[in-house]
């Protein structure tokens, strides 16, 4: 796959935060508590969603494995990024950085594709609230969590294959803080247009359809919702839609200026830092939307600690 006898460079070099050097330590120690809360926050909902009954429903189910999903998204490029800043270990593989960029990618469209399974449940609970219990089983609900998966790593398989057929004879800088695409194609010595082509495809079929298909879910459900009479029935409604709607705006939003670009459009110097926000930011606060968003989980919280402390009391 990687065409050895084609390829003079061995590994990359990841510049991360370099103009950022100054305050190394500073950022070390930010990003390691950023990731250390993503973990927290995240394993917390998956444990609560496993031993609390009254959370065993499909909408809870979805939850826990996008954060099981969020776990593994951020731990694939942050831990690089810590041991570059910390051990100056910003060097990587050729195979390593092929690995990284196709593990990161897939788990990228994963999400877009999870988070459109996570609004098609919306869909059916609010439109379709008799038939919800039968429709959305147990068994359905897990082909439905593995279907994204499937897409994921077989819709990123392609480009990922392709970009690491071209040749690269230096430099071998890249001026992000992980293999992506885009600067990985601006250091190829050979000609990179049908890799382009291939990545522009993967990331309308891995980002903008989901987004799109998310999009007509919730014009259905925003019209239901406005046909129902009492207040309280259109708040209750909205409440069970808001966590999931405000945790996708947030990873569409910057995945889209990041990879949905015209062709004429360079990698920016600054992509970098937007990619830090959909990479590493998004999954760390996105288990408090979901807690401070959800009186389920707010109230399953609020019980367990009550619980926990309540021994110390008496």
């Amino acid at each position: 796959m990687l065409q050895k006898n084609k390829t003079v460079v061995e590994e990359f070099i990841l510049l991360a935060f370099a103009d950022l050097l100054q305050v190394r330590i500073f950022l070390f120690l930010l990003f390691l508590l950023t990731y250390v809360t993503c973990l927290l926050g995240n394993f917390a909902i998956i444990i609560v969603v496993k031993i609390e009954h009254s959370l065993h429903n499909p909408m809870y189910f979805f939850i826990s494995v996008f954060s099981i999903l969020e776990i593994m998204f951020v731990s694939v490029t942050v831990l690089k990024l810590l041991a570059i800043l910390i051990g100056h270990k910003n060097t990587i593989s050729f195979s390593g950085c092929f690995t990284q960029m196709y593990i990161f990618d897939s788990l990228g469209v994963t999400e877009c594709y999870l988070l459109m399974v996570m609004a098609y449940d919306r869909h059916q609970a609010i439109n379709n609230p008799l038939r919800y219990p039968t429709v959305m089983t147990h068994t359905a609900c897990v082909r439905l969590a593995m279907l994204p998966w499937v897409f994921g790593f077989s819709i990123i398989l392609v480009p990922n294959i392709i970009t690491a057929q071209l040749e690269f004879c230096g430099p071998n800088v890249i001026d992000h803080f992980f293999c992506d695409m885009a600067p990985l194609q601006s250091l190829a010595c050979s000609d990179s247009f049908v890799s382009s082509m291939s990545t522009s495809s993967a990331a309308v079929t891995g980002i903008v359809l989901p987004f799109l298909i998310i999009l007509g879910f919730y014009v259905c459900i925003i019209k239901t919702v406005t046909k129902i009479k009492s207040k309280e029935g259109k708040r209750k409604a909205f409440s069970t839609c808001t966590s999931h709607l405000i945790v996708a705006s947030l990873f569409f939003g910057t995945a889209i200026i990041v990879y949905i670009k015209p062709k004429k459009t360079k990698s920016s110097h600054y992509d970098k830092y937007l990619s830090f926000m959909y990479t590493t930011v998004t999954p760390t606060i996105n288990p408090f939307i979901y807690t401070f968003r959800n009186r389920d989980v707010k109230k399953v919280f609020q019980n367990l600690i009550t619980r926990a402390i309540r021994p110390i009391f008496v």
